[in-house]
């Protein structure tokens, strides 16, 4: 199979995939413009197909989600030529359901991607997850009044837990 120079590369796809409600997910209008849609009628279909879609392979965004993803992302407000309506996120297997009832030729290629995406966003986690492991490990071998080792321990932990809550980092130069 030749490799179409249009598609999106993986880890743009990557980027566009963000853990919520301890699930990770995708938003209606990237997964729209990966699949070659509007988002509308990714929407359409999937409310027409809506047995299809149980709550963890698709859920609409709270009032309160949508705006830390505003802040986040410096997203249009709402009635100022943005969204007017929250958001739907679609997980792995939502992504997929979705672009079978799409069924256009380039979200079923898509889909192929998408996927590929969330198998290694969630390798990258469990990665994580085992280098957490072996870092508590040697804390617990280390002297721990060791002060340097604790800050870098931290400062470690704090990178790859996604559990900590992130601290207000600064956008910008």
């Amino acid at each position: 199979m030749t490799e179409n120079k249009s598609l999106i590369p993986l880890e743009r796809i990557e980027g566009l995939i963000y853990l919520i409600r301890g699930k990770k997910v995708i938003l209606d209008s990237d997964l729209a413009k990966i699949y070659g849609v509007e988002t509308a009628r990714l929407n359409q279909q999937m409310q027409r197909n809506i047995e299809r879609f149980p709550e963890d392979f698709v859920f609409q965004l709270t009032k309160e989600e949508f705006e830390i993803l505003m802040l986040h992302f410096a997203t249009s407000k709402i009635g100022r030529g943005g969204r007017r309506k929250l958001p739907y996120v679609y997980t792995e297997h939502g992504a997929l359901m979705a672009a079978s009832v799409l069924n256009t030729p380039l979200a079923v290629q898509m889909s192929v991607f998408v996927v590929r995406a969330f198998v290694r966003m969630r390798e990258i986690l469990i990665s994580q997850i085992e280098l957490l492991g072996r870092l508590e490990e040697l804390e617990n071998r280390m002297d721990t009044s060791d002060e340097q080792f604790a800050e870098l321990y931290a400062l470690v932990k704090e990178m790859i837990d996604p559990t900590i809550p992130d601290k207000k980092r600064r956008i910008g130069f």
